[in-house]
């Protein structure tokens, strides 16, 4: 592997040199330091992340909290944070919860609170008043993705307008029986976010001077599997059926669909459905859907960190991101 040494001799001047040069400090030419960067780049060598941060008083590193690391929208998140830490010459550390839960001492008071990164993000989840009180007292930069922690900056759709949005979308079409497939519940996950969804489904229908039914409102913990179970059960008498159903995710609309197609229900012609995300595999199952963009989420909250950090742009609290009503085809008039 290449070092600083390596440079300084192939260039025939001294390690301070090559060091202050690739660092950007004053003091060296600019002749010779187009000269280091330039050969630097030749000889393949990478400056230590360690020795930056020695020098700078930072680990050159940043922390991203998540809940559990399987789910599409965390994932997502990932890739934008990870994409602009990359062009930023950071490196991330991921801290998992593991869904149980059990870490949570571990990460907060063993971890992110020791001088191991210079900035944290938490995605979409709740935190305790202690969690919470911790975070807010960080000496560096932190921000939330997705669901809001009060008090600490968020990044996000409205999540409300994009459920208001939704069901606003089935109503137009006609559709007075309308059920809610809502989340929440596991391993904190998005814990403002479906009571966020759910109030904003009430209050579209009471709006439009429609009911909304206790026994339609079903629960699909943001799981495919869960809301399979659970919309066999709310479809299951054609006499007592709805004709429409606000899935308050992608996922549990595609548990949906599994069960209308298992029980023989024509989607969109006996019934619509439609989503919060455009997941992946929205497009090709012809979901109707809101459309967010966690990647582009994750990578905002990390160029308002880095922003912080490095150009000391203080960024208070950003307006939500965009979101758009994606029609395909499970969304149709409502019959009769």
């Amino acid at each position: 592997m290449t070092s600083i040494d390596d440079v300084a001799a192939h260039l025939g001047v001294s390690t301070a040199t090559v060091s202050r040069a690739l660092r950007g400090l004053p003091g060296v030419a600019e002749e010779t330091r187009a000269r280091v960067n330039s050969t630097a780049k030749e000889l393949g060598y990478v400056p230590s992340s360690s020795a930056s941060g020695l020098a700078s008083g930072r680990t050159m590193a940043m922390g991203v909290l998540v809940p559990v690391i399987d789910r599409w929208y965390f994932s997502a998140v990932l890739e934008g944070v990870d994409r602009q830490l990359r062009a930023a010459g950071y490196d991330l550390i991921l801290f998992s919860l593991g869904g149980d839960g059990v870490n949570r001492d571990r990460v907060f008071h063993r971890s992110i609170l020791r001088k191991r990164i210079d900035a944290l993000l938490v995605m979409s989840m709740h935190l305790t008043e202690e969690e919470r009180k911790a975070v807010q007292q960080l000496e560096y930069p932190n921000i939330v993705v997705g669901g809001a922690v009060e008090g600490v900056r968020h990044v996000g759709i409205d999540d409300a307008k994009a459920a208001r949005d939704a069901v606003e979308h089935l109503i137009g079409l006609g559709h007075t029986r309308i059920a809610h497939m809502r989340g929440g519940g596991s391993f904190d996950i998005d814990f403002q976010v479906p009571r966020i969804r759910q109030q904003a489904f009430q209050q579209v229908m009471e709006d439009h001077g429609l009911p909304v039914r206790e026994d339609w409102s079903a629960f699909g913990d943001f799981r495919f599997t869960t809301s399979r179970v659970s919309a066999l059960a709310l479809l299951a008498d054609p006499a007592n059926r709805p004709t429409a159903v606000f899935c308050s995710s992608d996922e549990m609309a595609f548990g949906v669909l599994k069960a209308a197609a298992e029980l023989g229900i024509d989607v969109p012609g006996e019934l619509s459905v439609i989503g919060i995300d455009d997941h992946e595999f929205s497009e090709p199952m012809g979901l109707t859907t809101i459309r967010q963009d966690p990647e582009d989420q994750g990578a905002y909250a990390a160029e308002l960190l880095l922003g912080e950090l490095l150009r000391n742009e203080p960024a208070d609290y950003p307006p939500p991101r965009p979101h758009l009503l994606v029609e395909r085809h499970s969304t149709g008039p409502a019959r009769g």
